[in-house]
């Protein structure tokens, strides 16, 4: 692998890249964590590795997609290098349009041939998909927008269950995933630049963490349906009421009047999973919910979406969310400090 190129400046220069569409909470989060790792390294030794900075293309108030206005502290036409370029994560409805900010994306490709390394948060990837730097490229993005994503840049090999994605050649293609996933884009930069002491000390001021377990709990299956086959559109709607029955696969067989080999080709070509595994997503789904909303038992949850064997039902839910079911239970169930009390009468 070849060497990254040694750093232009020290500190090393970070772009915090804003654009209309940028969220609040992910630029202003990024920033409050950058800003405090080189205030302290200041206050301690009196030299920082990092040196953080929001730009865009022109300096002065910019309101962001909430309404939220952020001061640009610098005009990317300012700036013949930085290097380190990172991009908020960006809202949009219903689609992402290209082309809306030719002169960013000019910018940081440029910047990428002096050697900045490059790095999204969230749905920020959109944006510096833009530049065609990350085709063929391992990359991450929330798990809402996978879809929307993929049909927009196909190009972009995407893994949205990962919470961190490091690509290119110089490792210099960075990607954080779903919302709070910036923390471990930032954990990263400040291990990787500041060294790992620092990024202990931030994780613990602002109580950050690494995802390491990875986004697959949070992910709500949904199967596609948008295929064009009617036929098969009929056994998931079915499906969807009747995935705990017994051999529910035999049954969208013989309701489909189609030969069993004939509907097992057709479905998986029209929802990218074999009915068997389809009727698997559908059960962890409920039983996903049935964990986040009831006290029933494990095993009786087993049997309510239809299986009967327990032992079965736990190694499946583990492996498809990457959480034994009462971990799961316990990590999304609403603790019961934050329950609503109930009144009492009289």
């Amino acid at each position: 692998m070849p060497k990254r190129p040694a750093p232009r400046s020290t500190p090393r220069h970070i772009s915090l890249v804003a654009v209309p569409d940028n969220t609040a909470s992910t630029l202003f989060g990024i920033y409050d964590v950058l800003t405090y790792v080189e205030r302290k390294s200041l206050a301690l030794s009196g030299s920082a590795a990092l040196h953080v900075e929001i730009v865009g293309q022109a300096t002065g108030p910019l309101a962001l997609a909430s309404g939220v206005t952020v001061d640009v502290q610098r005009a990317i036409d300012t700036l013949e290098a930085s290097d380190i370029l990172i991009v908020p994560s960006v809202h949009f409805e219903p689609d992402w349009k290209i082309g809306r900010y030719p002169r960013v994306i000019d910018w940081i490709g440029r910047m990428h041939e002096g050697g900045a390394t490059l790095c999204s948060a969230c749905q920020g990837l959109f944006l510096l998909a833009e530049t065609g730097l990350f085709d063929g490229r391992d990359s991450t993005v929330h798990y809402n927008a996978a879809e929307i994503f993929t049909a927009t840049y196909p190009t972009i090999p995407i893994h949205p269950e990962r919470p961190l994605m490091i690509s290119g050649a110089r490792e210099e293609l960075l990607s954080s995933g779903a919302s709070v996933a910036w923390h471990d884009l930032a954990l990263h930069l400040v291990a990787r630049y500041a060294g790992s002491a620092a990024a202990q000390d931030v994780a613990q001021a602002f109580a950050l963490q690494w995802h390491h377990e990875g986004f697959s709990p949070y992910v709500v299956f949904s199967g596609k349906s948008d295929h064009g086959d009617a036929e098969i559109a009929g056994a998931q709607k079915w499906l969807s009421q009747h995935f705990s029955v017994a051999n529910p696969v035999e049954e969208m067989v013989k309701r489909s009047k189609l030969a069993e080999r004939t509907f097992k080709r057709r479905f998986v070509s029209a929802t990218g999973l074999a009915p068997i595994a389809y009727v698997q997503r559908l059960r962890i789904e409920d039983a996903k919910e049935r964990l986040e909303r009831s006290d029933a038992p494990v095993d009786e949850i087993s049997w309510r979406v239809g299986y009967e064997d327990p032992a079965f039902f736990r190694r499946l839910f583990k492996r498809t969310t990457g959480l034994a079911p009462a971990a799961y239970r316990k990590r999304f169930r609403i603790p019961d400090f934050a329950q609503p009390r109930k009144r009492r009468s009289g």
